[in-house]
């Protein structure tokens, strides 16, 4: 029986050279698009691993980062929890320690500076003013000349007074010397003692009289005097409120100008009635107290000088009282009306125990402190507070040098809770960021030189058949010797 032999299947079709040239364009940007994907989850990671918390810091829910569904993370409170989360983080807190130190004690108030003398210089006759021999806001010393008033009226009546006075003298000259015949001619009896007596009432009328002249030269050379007008204390001159040419009235309200004393100059604040008692002993004891002025926003020290005196009685719509400093205010800082904020030092306590003034917390049962141990857990120390100063307060009893105390996050702890100091916090924050940025930029440069590789490989076009070769598929090829065989 003949084998029949099986007719060849027909070859497929090969395809159209425009779709094979159109295929390797697809691939490529298959490849890009493969290659860019890859970068950008590279870069999404990179991003994540330098942003994100470092481990032990807690999130918005209350719980520490990289500690998602840890075991034995209930709400129930564990041993040394103090009532939080049984294994929760450490809370981050500022520490300080208790150390010696000095502590002021001192009074703070607000002030306001007065001239230590205020005069407006008026006129003490009139007339009308032809110089004025100021600047306004000139310094200027006592007795120096600030105007003057036409003195040419006042030296008329000077002259006049003289005249008088010369005249009235020589009619009393001439009236002695009559006396004087009239007694020698008594003594002789030749001579009525009547007309003795009415000669000696003549001569003390004319005494009189010179004497009556006299003081009206006097008076006369004084308002010639007073027609300069003089400062009358050292000071600073303040604006004009006449000019030359105006005729001024004496004893005018407005003067021909004012003068503050402003070196030295003085400083009132309030004292609160509590201590007044303190400050009149320390006072009394002969200490002098130091005061210093600052500006408003207690930044800058304007000067310094020395307590005056206190009033005589307390105010008692204000329940203080007020005081007086003075300081000698050689350049000009103070001002006078300035407000300032004034600090009274009373007396200074040596090597006490402080802690800052953050780390004293006050509850139901008084004073207390949160004590740092050794291994990071939080003890409640009652204390007794002393005197407080503007940082520090000084710890009486409760305390020992160089424990540490809580000084800021105090008010989400208990007794028995851990911690951990923010500095220890801040080292072991950036020893993780920088520890995630290494690993971020390795893993980042892997993965883009391996996604590089992986693009290039996509990318690259099939290799063409060489001239004169046959670009019939493999199927295609071996079935045609078959079919030649057959026919």
């Amino acid at each position: 029986m003949p084998i029949m032999e099986e007719p060849p299947r027909p070859a497929p079709p090969l395809p159209p050279p425009a779709a094979a040239s159109a295929a390797v364009p697809r691939q490529r940007h298959r490849g890009t698009a493969v290659a860019l994907v890859l970068v950008a989850a590279v870069a999404a990671l990179a991003w994540y691993l330098t942003h994100r918390a470092p481990p032990g810091t807690p999130t918005a829910f209350g719980a520490a980062s990289g500690d998602h569904g840890a075991p034995g993370a209930g709400p129930g409170p564990g041993p040394g929890g103090g009532g939080a989360a049984r294994g929760a983080p450490p809370s981050t807190v500022g520490v300080a320690l208790a150390r010696h130190a000095d502590i002021p004690v001192v009074i703070d108030a607000l002030g306001t500076v007065t001239a230590a003398a205020s005069v407006v210089v008026t006129p003490q006759v009139a007339g009308v003013i032809t110089q004025i021999l100021y600047r306004e806001g000139q310094l200027v010393r006592q007795g120096e000349a600030l105007a003057q008033i036409d003195p040419q009226p006042f030296q008329n009546a000077l002259d006049q007074a003289i005249g008088a006075r010369v005249r009235d003298e020589a009619q009393l000259d001439a009236a002695r010397l009559l006396l004087a015949r009239y007694q020698a001619l008594l003594k002789e009896d030749s001579i009525a003692g009547q007309s003795v007596d009415t000669q000696a009432a003549l001569v003390q009328q004319l005494g009189g009289t010179v004497a009556l002249d006299r003081a009206q030269e006097a008076a006369a050379r004084l308002n010639l005097r007073w027609s300069r007008i003089v400062a009358p204390v050292s000071g600073r001159v303040g604006l004009r409120p006449v000019d030359a040419g105006n005729y001024i009235a004496a004893g005018s309200a407005t003067g021909v100008a004012t003068i503050t004393q402003v070196t030295p100059i003085d400083v009132a604040f309030a004292i609160p009635q509590e201590r007044v008692t303190e400050v009149r002993a320390r006072v009394g004891a002969g200490a002098e107290l130091p005061v210093t002025v600052w500006d408003s926003a207690r930044t800058r020290q304007l000067a310094a000088g020395r307590f005056s005196t206190l009033n005589n009685q307390i105010d008692a719509s204000t329940g203080t009282v007020q005081a007086k400093a003075r300081f000698a205010n050689a350049d000009g800082a103070l001002y006078p009306n300035q407000f300032v904020n004034v600090r009274l030092l009373l007396r200074t306590i040596d090597s006490a125990v402080v802690v800052p003034v953050t780390a004293l917390r006050h509850g139901p049962e008084g004073d207390f402190v949160y004590v740092v141990s050794d291994d990071q857990t939080v003890a409640l120390r009652p204390v007794k507070a002393g005197i407080s100063g503007v940082d520090d307060v000084a710890i009486a009893s409760g305390l020992a040098l160089g424990e540490r105390v809580v000084t800021e996050g105090g008010d989400r702890l208990k007794a028995g809770a851990r911690v951990q100091p923010a500095d220890a916090a801040r080292a072991a924050s950036a020893g993780a960021l920088r520890a995630g940025g290494r690993r971020a930029a390795a893993h980042a440069a892997s993965t883009a030189s391996a996604s590089a590789s992986a693009a290039a490989a996509t990318s690259t076009p099939q290799a063409r058949p060489a001239a004169g070769a046959d670009s019939r598929p493999w199927g295609a090829r071996r079935a045609a010797p078959q079919s030649a065989g057959g026919s």
